[in-house]
């Protein structure tokens, strides 16, 4: 369980989040949506520990964010921001073989040579594992980082905006390996500006509009014209397909 405790947190002298309260379930798919300048890279970034928290609590699995060492929470959750700044001239299989040096500390073993080869052929990588990174599209860099967060083998796993770069195959795939780790009990929490993509994948959405929650609930309450409306301050059409809504914006 992820655990968010009246956290705020301000960037110099502009607030980003107010009283943040959140608790997220192991085992699903939590999706943050809302507006640009919302609030959700921040939190993501402060359960991840890429920021320090100014205030409040965060706990992870039982750990508190703020204090346990660096090692143990690598090997609870796996964080993709959307800025990585990783040397060019390493190849593929370097960069995931990072993903497991939580576990081996520099002696790898035959379980993450096992979890690197696994993670290089569910992102489709295969073709690719002795390039060098900046011999490949934006896209395809994209896959080899999320390939190295799964091959980090961990409870939860955080990713902000992963699917901008991807394209429509790649994106749905991504999709899909994101919900078989959720069906084996693993938590997912992930930053959405394709709203679809969270109506249709998501187990439970969190809304954040101006630095709140605006709202917390499963897609099918939370997607409606009314509240998506007043969350990005535009008229919106909501229909259903298959049990999930479907959000029309170009309408």
């Amino acid at each position: 369980m992820i655990r968010v405790e009246g956290v705020s947190h301000s960037i110099g002298r502009t607030p980003i989040l107010h009283d943040i309260d959140l608790t997220l379930a192991p085992g699903r798919i939590t999706a943050l949506i809302g507006p640009n300048g919302a609030g959700k890279s921040t939190l993501l970034s402060l359960i991840a520990r890429l920021a320090p928290l100014q205030s409040g609590r965060i706990t992870v699995a039982g750990l508190d964010v703020a204090a346990t060492p660096t090692r143990d929470l690598a090997r609870v959750m796996a964080i993709l921001p959307q800025s990585l700044n990783v040397a060019s001239r390493l190849r593929v299989e370097e960069l995931v073989a990072f993903g497991r040096w939580p576990h081996h500390q520099g002696r790898p073993a035959a379980r993450d040579r096992a979890m690197v080869d696994e993670a290089i052929e569910a992102f489709t990588l295969g073709a690719l594992r002795h390039r060098f990174l900046d011999e490949l599209s934006g896209g395809q860099r994209q896959r080899a980082h999320l390939a190295m967060a799964f091959a980090q083998e961990t409870e939860w796993l955080l990713l902000d905006e992963p699917l901008a770069a991807l394209d429509m195959a790649h994106a749905r795939a991504l999709m899909a390996r994101l919900a078989a780790l959720r069906d084996q009990g693993r938590g997912v929490v992930i930053v959405v500006h394709e709203i679809n993509f969270a109506a249709a994948w998501a187990d439970d959405i969190v809304a954040l509009k101006e630095g709140r929650v605006m709202a917390q609930a499963a897609p099918v309450a939370l997607f409606t014209p009314e509240t998506l409306g007043a969350l990005y301050d535009t008229p919106l059409r909501v229909e259903h397909f298959e049990g999930r809504p479907l959000v029309l914006n170009h309408l």
